[in-house]
């Protein structure tokens, strides 16, 4: 992972000093500016544009504990819902001009028609690669299993499982930066997943699973003190693997959809894009990732705080501060579609304002 381009950074801090405006009038908007060149290794940085999102599905198996009041067919019924265009992260991407990827890495309930095209494509086969179009979503079948296995009783997946997982994250960010896009931000669908993503956060930050663990959904008092107990458990019954190191505690008490998230976010850096970050679900996945691959975080975009316990705690560990805090918390991508304007203006910024110099208008003295 290469760091930021200093060069590049410096130039930007430069320029924002030229533009015509009083220094730091923009605020925070002036650092994501600066930090855009630093990723791009050019000043000024490209507006990131066309953004695409992939939204990583997959279930959890210790949704027996519990943990939510959602049957886990929501799952499948709600990538449904994506390919049909019905879903909040249809219309934010709509609106925000981004193509919209669906990822099924391991949903344990399918619609008749989606399982019968996986058996004959395959998880990955010839014709379900990424193309060139961003007309309509596309769904990807690359399921490693149907769901992981119940956390609070033996470890969620194999390692190699994660490790397909990550595989899976990376290849799609190479696969949309191939075929275009300029800026990938985290998407997910999970029922029960702000589990094992608190689980996650607990272990990579060193705090208590209460701490750490929230509503979620919206879910009532006894079911979150159920919820904070499981977790607690896990972190207990997978000592031995949390010690052992990222991986292992990624395949210990994560998911699929976190792990091809990781993987994404990774591949998404690697490819030179920034990656724009979602709620707690793809902030779990960035600790992963950021434990995984030292530095991957500077490549990346907090792009909203969500009301769970563990974003807060996830992003202060990373050192991040969030574009938005707008209470959100629906996953999906959302959060990370309502910041993108702001991304993309932090570039513009730099690319098209004019200086002091060639609007003739006299700097303040220094």
């Amino acid at each position: 992972m290469r760091p930021l381009d200093q060069q590049a950074l410096a130039d930007a801090l430069v320029l924002h000093a030229r533009l015509t405006k009083p220094a730091g009038s923009l605020g925070r908007l002036e650092a994501l500016g600066v930090r855009l060149a630093g990723i791009s290794g050019e000043c000024p940085p490209p507006v990131p544009s066309p953004a695409a999102v992939a939204v990583f599905a997959g279930d959890h198996g210790v949704v027996a504990q519990g943990v939510t009041p959602w049957p886990q067919e929501v799952t499948g019924q709600m990538v449904a819902n994506f390919m049909a265009g019905g879903a909040a992260i249809n219309v934010l991407a709509r609106q925000s001009g981004s193509r919209l990827v669906v990822v099924d890495v391991g949903v344990a309930n399918v619609p008749g028609r989606w399982a019968e095209r996986i058996e004959s494509t395959g998880p990955a086969g010839p014709t379900d690669r990424i193309g060139p179009t961003r007309s309509s979503p596309r769904l990807l079948h690359r399921r490693v299993r149907a769901g992981t296995a119940d956390l609070s009783t033996g470890p969620a997946m194999t390692e190699d499982e994660a490790l397909a997982a990550l595989d899976v994250g990376c290849d799609v960010a190479g696969e949309l930066v191939a075929a275009g896009a300029r800026c990938l931000l985290t998407g997910e669908m999970g029922i029960g997943n702000t589990t094992p993503s608190a689980a996650l956060i607990a272990a990579l930050t060193g705090r208590a699973a209460s701490e750490v663990t929230g509503r979620g959904t919206g879910i009532g008092d006894t079911m979150l003190l159920r919820k904070s107990e499981v977790i607690h458990a896990a972190l207990t019954l997978h000592a031995d693997a949390l010690a052992a190191g990222p991986l292992a505690t990624l395949a210990a008490i994560g998911g699929l959809e976190i792990a091809a998230l990781a993987g994404f976010i990774v591949g998404g850096a690697a490819a030179g894009v920034p990656v724009l970050v979602d709620g707690v679900v793809a902030d779990a996945a960035l600790l992963v990732a950021a434990a995984l691959v030292p530095g991957v975080e500077d490549r990346c975009i907090a792009g909203h705080r969500s009301p769970e316990p563990g974003a807060t705690a996830a992003l202060a560990h990373l050192g991040m501060e969030p574009l938005l805090d707008l209470g959100l918390r629906l996953g999906e991508g959302s959060g990370a579609c309502l910041a993108l304007p702001l991304v993309e203006a932090a570039a513009r910024i730099l690319a098209e304002m004019a200086t002091f110099d060639s609007a003739g208008v006299t700097a303040k003295p220094a």
